[in-house]
């Protein structure tokens, strides 16, 4: 009787409703979607690629290192440089980093840590209105209260502007990184008698490091890329940067300014700077991909 039943038993559990093959309609349907897929892919990838070469093939025979070293030059005369730009932007962005980081990682902590209050809900919205915010308006916003304050183009008021674009990226990715640390790794932190905000610092910041620099260099990556907020705050200077408080040029300026004009030279200049942006661009968003992102995937794994 025993051995019946296990038997009887085998039979219901090797017994299976599922159809014996997949209908010729399903495999056509799932053929048909699987090529739109790639489509959309090849679709999305195809603009990038044009781009690339276009500006590989135009701005390839520019770079030199007395294109990276030199100042630039009237229109047509040889031996003009990037220098002042490259340098601009490094200060600005540096700066801007510097005002956003400290901002963003305390906003993206209390969004993560005190997600349930109205405060954060509220400032959480206004946060991701800000993410979409026009940089043009931010450029005319700063004008108004530094630039014309000053009565003069800065690097800092730049960097201000930047630095308005880039709190609200770097807040965001933050909260989110740090709701993926478990919520049993505060519980035994705080259990242990360590302090919240000693949890929140040693614990919880620590964990989710990875997704917290991640957002930190694409945040870095938009502001290099930026041009709309340093025409209105940070103009442009041919002359090498001395100071945070005097007209200071950008590469994203350089190649408006350059790319627009009706000298050939120039032109060809801005195609340049354009690949060193682009390249710049490109080795921010590997970094991210290859070495952060990586880590971070591998902690959500390990967390699941």
């Amino acid at each position: 009787m025993e051995h019946k039943l296990r038997f009887d038993r085998a039979a219901v559990m090797t017994k299976s409703n599922l159809p014996t093959s997949i209908s010729p309609w399903r495999k056509i349907i799932n053929k048909l979607m699987t090529i739109l897929v790639l489509v959309a892919v090849v679709l999305a990838v195809i603009p990038l690629i044009f781009i690339l070469v276009d500006v590989f093939i135009r701005g390839g025979s520019a770079i030199n290192l007395t294109f990276l070293t030199n100042l630039p030059t009237a229109p047509n005369f040889p031996g003009g440089g990037i220098a002042n730009a490259l340098v601009g932007s490094f200060i600005m962005v540096d700066l801007a980093a510097l005002i956003s980081i400290p901002i963003g990682v305390g906003a993206g902590v209390f969004f993560s840590e005190w997600s349930s209050s109205k405060l954060s809900t509220v400032s959480g919205f206004m946060n991701d209105v800000l993410t979409g915010f026009p940089s043009m308006v931010i450029g005319l916003f700063v004008f108004v209260i530094i630039v014309t304050t000053t009565k003069e183009f800065s690097a800092f008021a730049g960097a201000v502007a930047l630095s308005f674009i880039m709190i609200p990226i770097i807040a965001r990715t933050t909260g989110e990184s740090l709701k993926l640390v478990p919520m049993t790794v505060r519980e035994a932190s705080m259990a242990l008698g360590i302090p919240r905000w000693k949890t929140v610092l040693s614990v919880v910041i620590s964990t989710g490091k990875n997704g917290l620099l991640s957002g930190i260099l694409l945040a870095v990556a938009r502001a290099t890329g930026e041009t709309a907020p340093l025409l209105l705050t940070a103009a442009y200077s041919n002359y090498m940067p001395s100071g945070l408080f005097q007209p200071t040029g950008s590469l994203t300026v350089l190649i408006y300014n350059y790319g627009t004009s009706p000298y050939a030279s120039w032109q060809a200049q801005a195609w340049g700077a354009a690949l060193v942006l682009i390249l710049i661009m490109l080795a921010l968003n590997l970094l991210v991909r290859l070495t952060i992102g990586r880590k971070l995937t591998e902690t959500r794994t390990v967390y699941v």
